[in-house]
């Protein structure tokens, strides 16, 4: 779990977020992160709250939403926590979901 400098989408500005990574270790400086967000009613298929978000870094109940994102290593500001075990293996779930991969 990091903290991430989102830019908006237009550039003219930009909004530190929390973020979990997906991807492993990598000779690249681009990393894969999925958004959260706090609103944790109305998800998506695939979205979820996680079940332990204070051993993530964050402060209050958070979901995982759709999407992958790629940035490059320098928009992270720091590392917050870590996805517990659970967690993890339901994003993995959501993942291979939403990018209609196999089991």
């Amino acid at each position: 779990m990091i903290l991430v400098r989102y830019p908006f989408s237009d550039l003219a500005a930009s909004k530190v977020r929390p973020a979990a990574v997906v991807s492993a270790h990598h000779a690249s400086e681009d990393v894969f992160i999925v958004p959260l967000t706090s609103r944790i009613v109305l998800l998506l298929q695939g979205e979820f709250v996680l079940s332990d978000w204070s051993r993530a870094g964050l402060h209050v109940p958070t979901a995982i939403k759709r999407g992958i994102y790629t940035i490059h290593q320098r928009l992270i500001i720091r590392i917050i926590g870590k996805l517990a075990e659970v967690d993890a293996q339901h994003l993995d779930q959501s993942l291979r979901g939403w990018l209609n991969l196999l089991p």
